[in-house]
């Protein structure tokens, strides 16, 4: 009876293992699944990172398409068939109108750093004397960039506009190169 109430209160080989087995993870499995866990982690700073790049792209292309409409709309009202000289330009109200032709966000200076890319337009100024309804002397034509502030962390591609409104981009700077008309010499039209 002593051997029966022995076997009945000592646990199995088995049953050890078990009990061990239940109380935690072993050393391989907290490695295997720190590992899943960091490649998840690496692939969702990836993404993170291309999406970041990918709006600042964004909102860079949107910015050149609004300031060629300003333009515009600065030539046909204010300009005497002429462009602002300056970022600032287009952001100064008009006689008689509390508003400029530009948010003010992309008004503050000229150059412009917005959203990582550096925005600059210049051109070919009109004849002396010639003036526009805010006093300015205005431009004949114009070119604007667009530059990514850092290159590959705010942005990968470079972007040019001019008086013609068309926004080309490529992966080298329209800067030293960007006509004021016409299509640049290197790049692709944004359609």
């Amino acid at each position: 009876m002593a051997d029966a109430e022995l076997a009945r209160r000592s646990p199995s080989p088995t049953a050890a293992r078990g009990a061990t087995r239940a109380e935690g993870f072993t050393l391989v499995e907290l490695l295997v699944a720190f590992a899943i866990l960091a490649v998840l982690v690496t692939a969702a700073s990836v993404g993170y990172r291309q999406a970041k790049l990918r709006t600042a792209e964004t909102a860079a292309v949107t910015a050149l398409n609004a300031i060629n409409q300003a333009q515009f709309a600065y030539m046909q009202s204010c300009g005497n068939g002429r462009y602002a000289p300056t970022l600032v330009a287009l952001g100064t109200p008009v006689p008689g109108s509390p508003h400029g032709f530009l948010t003010a966000d992309l008004t503050v200076s000229d150059p412009l750093l917005k959203s990582g890319y550096i925005f600059q337009m210049s051109g070919t100024e009109a004849a002396a004397g010639e003036q526009t309804c805010t006093n300015l002397v205005p431009l004949e034509r114009y070119r604007l960039t667009a530059d990514p502030h850092a290159p590959g962390a705010t942005g990968v591609l470079f972007y040019g506009t001019n008086t013609d409104r068309v926004v080309y981009r490529d992966t080298q700077s329209f800067a030293d190169n960007m006509p004021e008309a016409g299509p640049p010499g290197h790049g692709a039209e944004i359609r």
